[in-house]
This record gives C-alpha cells, structure tokens and sequence, in this order.
C-alpha cells in the first residue's frame, strides 16, 4: 500500500508475475499503476507491505533491484543539453557498463530505433516522440531482466509504435525477458500481454489472462470488459 497524506495511492495490492511473461496493469489516470511501478523499481517506499523483484527486496536490496531492472516513464527524465549519444553513454555508466560494452550497447540501440542520424544532436532540439526512442534505449541499455514501461507506445508514430511492440515481443520470446506495462491502450494490451490486471482507485479489480477476463464478464474484447470492470467498481 502507498499513502499520500490521506489519498490512498495504492491499497492492499497483492500480484504475483511469473518470470520471461508480458504482464499489463490496466486502468484510468490516477488508477495507482505509476505509484506501483515506482514501488517496485525501489524509486518510492510503500507506506505498508513489501515485494520482491528477482527476489531481491525493494526496501532493503535498492541496488539489486534497480541494476536488473529497466524502467520507462510516460515522459522520460532526459538531460537535454546532452547529446543522444552523451546521454546514453552517461545512462550506462550509472549502470556500471564497460565503456566497450557501453558503447557496443549504444550503437545497437541506435540502430535499432533509427536514431544514427540524431545520435550527435542536442536532445532538446529532438520532438517527442524521438525523446521517447531516447528514454526506451536508456530503459534497455544494461540488458535488465525485467523491463517496467509506462504508457511505452505515448507519443510515438505508428511505424514507430510497431517497432517497440516487435521489440517486446522479441524481448520475451527470444531472449526471456520480463516486462511490465501500464497503459491504457486496450488494444495494445490485448495483443501484447500474457497476463493482465485491471486497478482502479488503488485496488485491483481482477486478474487474468485477456481472453479469460472478457468471458467473465460477457464482453467482446477487452475495451468492452475494461469498461464493465470500471462500472462494476464504481457503482459499489
């Protein structure tokens, strides 16, 4: 659980995420999926209760769980006086990466989101959704076992929204790799993750595969059950 002063962020919040899966936290804004991701990358504390992340915990072992984990935010902290390339080889540096190592990493990223191009520019002449790929290698550069994305596709193009979801399907099938996402973009959600949760005002409602979670509740996709699980929510 996580308090605000007297707004209950997150309350009671039991999940268990089996490894090498894609799981989605779905809900409205203000739903608590940011404060949750932020708890489990040891950036915040909760008020009461604990997790682990690779079983190490994310009070007492904060290094351990930040170095094998990956984190994207909605709108990523970037230093924008740096360059593309700076700003990477500053990323892994923090994540104790070899410059060799470092630099292999970077170019491969670059590539991977056609960025070779910006990779010498000052980012705060870059757009937004550039900014984005930015934050999305920074995220991917020390090979983290578990990758938390927030809102991963906001702002992206849609030639460039495919290619971060190829990207977290290759992460998974091909290389076991955990991810996370919160979003509320239905569609995204159903095509990508194995398991998901729906929370609202801090508690989560249900849980499930999407396929199981749209027959329990009669609907035809996932948008027509998320809105029913929100109704049902609401109403109590």
């Amino acid at each position: 659980s996580k308090n605000y002063g007297k707004t209950l962020a997150v309350k009671n919040l039991n999940i268990k995420v089996p490894y090498g899966i894609i799981y989605g936290l779905l809900g409205p804004n203000g739903a608590g999926k940011t404060t949750t991701v932020k708890m489990l990358n040891s950036m915040i504390e909760p008020s009461s209760g604990n997790a682990k992340v690779m079983n190490f915990d994310i009070i007492t072992q904060k290094k351990e769980v930040k170095l094998n984990c990956g984190y994207l935010s909605e709108t990523p902290s970037l230093y924008e006086k740096l360059t593309t390339r700076e700003f990477l080889e500053f990323v892994g540096e923090l994540n104790y990466i070899t410059p060799r190592m470092n630099a292999k990493r970077i170019s491969e990223l670059l590539v991977l989101f056609d960025l070779t191009n910006k990779e010498n520019e000052l980012i705060e002449r870059l757009s937004r959704g550039m900014k984005q790929k930015i934050g999305l290698c920074a995220a991917l550069i020390h090979d983290p076992e578990i990758i938390f994305l927030d809102e991963p596709t906001a702002n992206l193009d849609p030639e460039t929204s495919r290619t971060v979801k190829d990207l977290v399907l290759d992460l998974v099938k091909k290389v076991n790799k955990t991810i996370f996402i919160c979003t509320h973009l239905l569609d995204t959600a159903e095509e990508l993750c194995d398991k998901i949760g729906i929370i609202n005002n801090g508690t989560l409602l249900i849980e499930g595969k999407p396929q199981d979670l749209i027959k329990s509740v009669d609907a035809k996709d996932l948008e027509d059950a998320y809105l029913k699980m929100l109704k049902i929510s609401r109403s109590k």
